[in-house]
Formats: C-alpha cells, structure tokens, sequence
C-alpha cells in the first residue's frame, strides 16, 4: 500500500478534485448563465420603459397623429410588431387589431417575467403613467439577453474546461515532470564530469517518492566525489610513499657491490612495498565497494586473548602488559576477520606508541544496544587537533609521538571496517593519559561463541 506521503494519493485527490471542481462549476455557470439570460437585463427595462414615455408622450401632443408616426418609426427602427392597447385590448392608434394581434395579447408578459424559451420573439408590456394604456412590442434582437447564448455556452462547455485543463496540466508538470527535469539535467552534468552536482532542497526535501529519489541521487552524487577524492588522494600519496623504497632501490642497485647485502637490501625494500601497495589496495576497496560483512557474535575477551597472544609473539611484552576490563560476557555483533583485524591495527598502534614497559587497557561498558569499548595506550597522547588527522590515510604524526614505522593507514583501514559493520572508531587524549581509541559496536545475541 503506497505511504501518507505518497505521489499516488497527491494524483488521486488532485484528480478528484479536479473532476469536482469540473462539475460544480459547469453546473454554478449553468445556472448563472440562464438565469441571467432568462430575464431582462437592467438597461433593456429602462431602453422599453422609455418607449413606452416616447410614445406616451407622442399620444398626449399629437393625439393618433402623433401615435401612428411614432409607431411607425419604432418599427421601422427596431424592426418589431409594436401597438399601444386600452385595458381593453383596443388600439389606440388608427391601425386596427387583427385576429393576429389579438392572438399576441393573450401571451403578453411584464418586464419582470422571463423571457421564455430560446428561439422565440417574447411580448412585452409598459404601461403608461395612467395604469389603463400600455405599449406592447415584441423584444428588439439587441434587448434580448438570449442574443448571445450561444457564445455563452462555448465558453462554458469547450473554452473553460479546455482552461482547466490547461491549469490542471500545469499543476502536474510542477509536480511531477519539473522535479525530474532537474534530476536529468544534475544527472548530464554529473555525467559530464562534475561532481558537484545536487538536486537541492527544492526536490530533495520533498516526502514523497521523487523526494526520496532527489535524496538518493544527492547521497549517490556525495559518496562518488568522495570516492573520487579520496582515491585521487590515496594515489597521489601512494606514489610519493612508493618513491622512498625505490629511491634506496637505485641507490643500492648503483653503490652496492656485495651482493649478498645488495640481495637483503632488495628483499626488504620489496616487502616494504608489498606491505604498502597491499594496504593502499585494502583501503581504496573499503571505501568504494562498501563490503556487506555477514555479521555473527563474537565473544570479545577471547578474540582479545587471540590478539594479545600474536603481539606478545611480535614484541616481546608480557601478558601482564595487556589488560582486559570488559565484562567476560560481552558479545560484539561483527565480521570475525573484520573486527580482528581492525582492533589488531588499534592494538599495534598503541604499542608502537607506548614505552616497552608500558601497558595497553581495554575497558568498556553495554551502552543501550551498543557496547563502548576503550582502548587505552600508555603513550604521551597527542594534540586535540591531530584527533582527525590520524585517520587519514598516510597520516603520521612521528614529530608528536614518537614510532618506529608504520604507513599511517592501520587506523585508516581500523576506521573503514568497524564503519561497515554498523560502529564508529574516534580517539580522545585526555590530559594526563595516554591516546583512547573509542570503538562502538552493535551488542550481539547471547549465544556461545567460540573464536
């Protein structure tokens, strides 16, 4: 069933009000048009009122004289029968009634009446001052306010709908056509190379279903600039990176003559690339495919013996140095290899960082449906300023915190893949402690789990 804010539901009621708005004023104007046609006009009641004066006054001066040339005149001017009658049904004038005339007095009406059916000539009477005498003509063509019915029904039947329509087409365009004409035209210039290119408030505010495609095409357009950038970026630094191991690649390659020392200096070089090219690769597929990780829960403090167990092989600490203050019944809802390898990144930049006889902490607590955890090295800590820069790809800080080494994307790469599995990695250094990784992760199912 489509939602509230659906364009369905906008079509329908526009539709259904549309086809009201139709009805109700076919009809209003109907009525309006034959009512208004159906009775004399203002003005048509003073233009016969004054004939009846004109030939009142003819009669009182000229007598039947006067009458008949009056008369006479009106006809010939309006092109209408024309008599003036007695309450009798006698004529005034020297011109008698016909059986024909006769016939017209009984269907006379009052100015106040209706005109009648269309097609016809109606009759009309105005009395004199006196009451008793009346002047009877039938309705001039230019008095008839059926003259232009014809044009009225046009207008009503075939220019007004066609206007609605009109109106109604406009309506429509702006509310559904206008929006994707800006999505295409932000589509081809996005296509054309720019990538700055957004829909806007204008579309993407909207609730609906072309709302929801403006937002999309908005978060679609911001992930590939990003993505775009972001690997510009990794290149650009990945091949200032690479030119340190082949500058100490050529120096060897011309000064070394043992080449025994020539071939370990070349095996180490080699693996440095490796290492760097491998993690680059690593990245740059985090962030543009955006891997689905098939998420299980994992219990935290035996992948944190794991972890623990393969750096005190690499280092040389003891498993007094590491320290695990989490509740032993924390269950994490993550991708195994993911999260390991993630917090393994975290774990060895807080060694590198930390004196040998220092000592690395996670602690950490059930935060809602999140588990907060803390990972606390023993290191001088570093600027509020450099909390960001630290996770950006070859970011090191060697003059801040002094390290042995490392490509500055272990915590590039931490970042990325906690982000996939639905959890967050930022750092804070408190004054007085050493650097915190805060990592949050979804709170798995209790379940056994065994790692």
């Amino acid at each position: 069933m489509p939602g509230r804010h659906s364009l369905f539901w906008k079509l329908i009621v526009g539709l259904a009000l549309f086809c009201l708005l139709i009805v109700s004023l076919h009809v209003d104007l109907d009525k309006r048009v034959y009512e208004a046609m159906s009775t004399l006009s203002m003005s048509s009641r003073q233009a016969l009122t004054h004939f009846a004066e004109e030939a009142e006054t003819a009669w009182k001066q000229q007598g039947t004289a006067g009458l008949d040339r009056y008369l006479r005149d009106l006809r010939e001017r309006e092109q209408v029968w024309a008599m003036v009658v007695n309450s009798d049904h006698q004529s005034l004038s020297s011109q008698p009634l016909g059986p024909s005339d006769l016939l017209r007095l009984d269907f006379v009406r009052s100015l106040d009446q209706k005109v009648g059916r269309p097609g016809g000539r109606p009759t009309f009477y105005v009395p004199f001052s006196d009451g008793n005498i009346r002047l009877v003509m039938e309705l001039p063509p230019r008095l008839d306010p059926r003259y232009y019915q014809a044009q009225w029904e046009f207008v009503v039947q075939k220019v007004l709908p066609a206007l609605l329509a009109i109106l109604l087409g406009t309506l429509l365009y702006r509310l559904f056509i206008a929006p994707l004409v800006i999505l295409r035209r932000q589509a081809n210039t996005l296509s054309a190379g720019d990538l700055s290119a957004r829909i806007g408030p204008p579309v993407a505010a909207r609730k609906d279903e072309l709302g929801e495609l403006g937002r999309a095409f908005d978060h679609m357009a911001e992930r590939l600039e990003g993505t775009v950038a972001y690997q510009r970026r990794l290149l650009r630094d990945l091949s200032h990176e690479l030119r340190t191991p082949l500058s100490r690649l050529r120096v060897a390659a011309d000064g070394e003559s043992d080449p025994l020392v020539l071939r370990q200096r070349l095996d180490r070089e080699i693996s440095i690339m490796q290492r760097l090219v491998g993690n680059s690769l690593e990245l740059a597929w985090l962030d543009s495919e955006r891997p689905q990780f098939a998420r299980e829960p994992i219990c935290l403090v035996q992948l944190w013996d794991m972890l623990v167990e393969d750096a005190c092989f690499e280092t040389g600490w003891s498993n007094q140095q590491f320290q695990f203050e989490v509740d032993e019944r924390c269950l994490v809802a993550a991708n195994l290899t993911s999260l390991a390898q993630a917090l393994e990144n975290l774990l060895r930049n807080a060694i590198r960082h930390s004196p040998p006889a220092g000592c690395v902490r996670l602690a950490g607590e059930l935060e809602g449906e999140y588990w907060h955890l803390r990972l606390i090295d023993s290191g001088p800590g570093i600027q509020v300023r450099y909390l960001e820069t630290i996770f950006e790809p070859f970011a090191r800080l060697d003059s801040a915190r002094p390290g042995d080494g490392g490509f500055g994307l272990g915590l590039s790469i931490a970042r990325s893949a906690i982000a996939l599995q639905g959890g967050r990695l930022w750092a804070q250094s408190p004054p007085g402690s050493g650097l915190q990784m805060h990592v949050l992760l979804p709170a798995g199912q209790l379940a056994e789990q065994t790692v």
